[in-house]
């Protein structure tokens, strides 16, 4: 009997797609996952073998046996939920690559334009950064097949493949003849977590997905916020989109801001299956006002987090009531190449909530919107009225006068001033042109991945009401708790 390969998992809620696992890498067990029944239901087995056959004599065209098979595991499993699901060898190998952040590549990150691979950044101390590849590269061609007319997806999976084997591709750079070049693949690992600065005071970590390394990758951050900036006041953990990842991911990111106590709990159909992950002792930055941003596009892992932190009192949700999915998928490898997805559980809040269709509801709520400067009504004032009482100030003693030449020198006149005002205007506009890796819910994960290994810059609160709203009034709360918040 093959052997079994069991990781559990949140399931990516939006796209019916999944990021996995329980602890760590998937695990090997020798124990099948379900004891074979020795009462078969022969006579709906005998519909089935009749349906399989008459499809194979009499559909209008010929379809290979394999095929009908995978689609018959296909439709047991999708007949179930949403979550449940069959996965070929190149979804399977997905799946791996999703939740590890790992995988083997050449280590660029690219962009499609007029149908051509543009190169975003190289990826430091990888095989493209080292061969020479730059910003603003084209690669025309992969393995000896021109790019032009690929989709994205195609370029991608025939750049991914098993760590050693060699890559042959093309590049175009801009007033140079083509090159071709052989690349090695290596493993290439990607991270989940980026940090920004707000002024000097305030910090936002962005988690894009759950993966394996993500706990870790987090403590660095918090580690290195503790070492270097020792006035931080509060941090705003951003979840929105996060579609979800490892659950094991999920209970450390949890337990990197909790000091004791229960994280979250899983239940399976038997009543004795509970399983309970609870936080381990120490903080790294305790007492730490802490608010947890979330939207309608936080999801699975993303809604343990956001749930833990709301029963334990250590954080403020802020944002929009989260997706919904409750549940955790378990992953059967089925042979060398193949497994299916299975719906195995449910989650639990600490509290004991189910958040299954529901979601998490946050404590304050905040909707996107835009802050637009409106034009003031003119109406009817004091001053307007008849017969109104003067301003004792209107008569200037003379010992407070003014010279109204020094005041014109020191204050431009409103011609003066115009250009300066425009001047400032575009140098605004030219500023947020450059920071488009901002954590806005529009933000692509390719944008947030061009600023790993660079030292950006910290973000003001006016970058955040001309991109972000929501993190601007997420700021804005949080300063309040910051303020509030006893002394240790």
């Amino acid at each position: 009997m093959n052997s079994v390969w069991r990781v559990a998992v949140c399931a990516l809620a939006l796209q019916q797609s999944v990021w996995a696992a329980d602890t760590a890498p998937v695990a090997k067990t020798d124990t099948p996952p379900v004891a074979v029944k020795t009462n078969l239901p022969l006579t709906d087995l005998r519909t089935f073998v009749d349906v399989f056959e008459r499809i194979r004599q009499s559909y209008v065209d010929p379809v290979d046996d394999k095929t009908l098979f995978e689609n018959a595991i296909k439709g047991m499993l999708t007949s179930l939920d949403p979550h449940s699901a069959y996965l070929d060898k190149n979804e399977y190998l997905d799946l791996k690559a999703q939740t590890s952040g790992e995988f083997g590549g050449i280590g660029v990150e690219i962009g499609m334009e007029d149908g051509l691979l543009r190169v975003i950044s190289p990826i430091d101390d990888t095989p493209a950064s080292k061969a020479g590849i730059e910003a603003g590269d084209y690669i025309i061609k992969l393995e000896d097949k021109a790019v032009k007319g690929m989709t994205m997806n195609e370029a991608v999976d025939m750049m991914r493949g098993d760590i050693g084997q060699p890559l042959r591709l093309t590049i175009q750079r801009k007033g140079q003849a083509p090159k071709k070049l052989t690349l090695i693949r290596a493993k290439i690992e990607t991270t989940s977590v980026k940090m920004r600065m707000i002024g000097t005071d305030y910090a936002i970590v962005r988690i894009s997905q759950f993966q394996v390394h993500t706990g870790r990758d987090l403590n660095k951050i918090l580690t290195q916020l503790k070492e270097n900036a020792p006035q931080l006041k509060g941090l705003i953990l951003d979840l929105r989109n996060n579609p979800g990842g490892v659950l094991g991911g999920a209970v450390s990111v949890a337990d990197a801001f909790l000091d004791k106590g229960l994280v979250v709990y899983t239940k399976a159909r038997n009543e004795d299956s509970i399983e309970k992950f609870e936080a381990t002792e120490g903080e790294v930055l305790p007492h730490l006002p802490l608010l947890v941003l979330v939207n309608s596009g936080s999801a699975s892992a993303s809604e343990i987090v956001a749930g833990a932190l709301q029963d334990q009192k250590r954080a403020i949700i802020a944002g929009t009531t989260t997706f919904g999915k409750g549940s955790v998928q378990t992953v059967l490898q089925i042979s060398e190449d193949k497994a299916i997805k299975l719906t195995t559980a449910r989650y639990y809040t600490p509290s004991g909530r189910s958040i299954q269709a529901e979601g998490i509801k946050p404590d304050v709520v905040i909707e996107p919107a835009k802050l637009e400067l409106l034009k003031s009504v003119e109406s009817y004032k004091e001053a307007d009225l008849k017969g109104h009482l003067a301003n004792p100030n209107e008569q200037v003693d003379a010992t407070n006068s003014f010279n109204p030449v020094e005041e014109k020198a020191a204050t431009p006149s409103t011609e003066e001033a115009q250009p300066q005002t425009s001047s400032t205007k575009k140098s605004s506009k030219s500023k947020k042109a450059k920071q488009s890796d901002l954590p806005n819910d529009n933000t692509s994960s390719t944008d947030i991945d061009k600023t790993e290994g660079k030292k950006m810059p910290a973000l003001t609160e006016k970058d955040l009401i001309d991109d972000d709203y929501v993190l601007f009034a997420a700021l804005n709360i949080l300063k309040g708790a910051a303020f509030w918040q006893p002394k240790p």
